[in-house]
């Protein structure tokens, strides 16, 4: 019996229109089943060795995950977000991609802080990040906002600002902003420094005498000024030249 009704619950899930829907509690738990129906075990422990969080995992792949959050905002979000739960790692991947799919910036603003107090790990980190395109057409706006994320004392923040960065602003007119940054990020957390390097790599191969002054003169880590170097030698877009030559900027 409890077989038919959880197959009777899938069933209707995967007809549900996500744009029209009544969200409610009974909706809602339909909705939770849904995406347990559609979850894969080995991707979940796939996952799990590569991903840290406090949420549980059910095994969802992200194109899968990226389909069901774009339907979410074109009906009620506030009601979704009213009895949505963060139970799951996977709500709060379709949560964070919601809010990212927002067109409207003042409706945006009113959910940012939130959505990034539910942050705990590079994944959910990085994909709301690369997904919030609306920062392209309000960069004053969430320079403001990464102004305070790389100031603070949370990691997850910290990380949220400077994946912003390096998505968004890695360009002449931000580029003295975005060292000084760097710079004054005083900090030895893992997924800090590895975010630091990933963005004084996209520095170096955009702008290569901007990036190779500031690998010259720094205040970097040992950890982070190594990993950059790193990165930088990983890329095809730099010469095998220059490969060779920035290690000697190695601790």
């Amino acid at each position: 019996m409890k077989e038919i009704i959880r197959i009777d619950i899938i069933v209707l899930v995967s007809i549900m229109d996500l744009k029209n829907i009544e969200w409610n509690n009974n909706s809602y738990q339909e909705f939770i089943e849904y995406l347990k129906s559609i979850s894969e075990k080995k991707y979940k422990e796939f996952s799990e060795k590569i991903t840290f969080t406090k949420y549980e995992m059910l095994g969802i792949r992200l194109p899968k995950l990226r389909s069901i959050a774009k339907d979410i905002p074109k009906g009620n979000i506030q009601e979704f977000l009213k009895y949505s739960k963060n139970t799951y790692y996977e709500e709060i991947m379709i949560k964070l991609l919601v809010f990212a799919n927002i067109k409207d910036i003042d409706e945006l603003i009113l959910y940012f802080d939130d959505a990034i107090n539910l942050i705990d790990n590079w994944a959910l980190c990085d994909t709301f990040c690369n997904s919030l395109k609306i920062v392209e057409k309000n960069k004053d706006y969430f320079l403001t906002k990464i102004d305070k994320l790389v100031k603070s004392n949370q990691t997850y923040h910290i990380r949220v600002g400077l994946i912003l960065l390096l998505c968004y602003y890695v360009e002449e007119e931000y580029l003295d902003l975005i060292l000084k940054y760097l710079d004054n990020i005083k900090s030895d957390e893992y997924y800090i420094n590895m975010g630091e390097a990933w963005l004084i790599c996209e520095i170096f191969i955009k702008y290569e005498s901007v990036g190779l002054k500031y690998l010259e003169h720094n205040k970097l880590n040992k950890f982070t000024i190594n990993k950059s170097i790193s990165k930088i030698r990983d890329s095809y877009r730099v010469s095998k030249e220059m490969k060779d030559y920035i290690l000697k900027f190695k601790k």
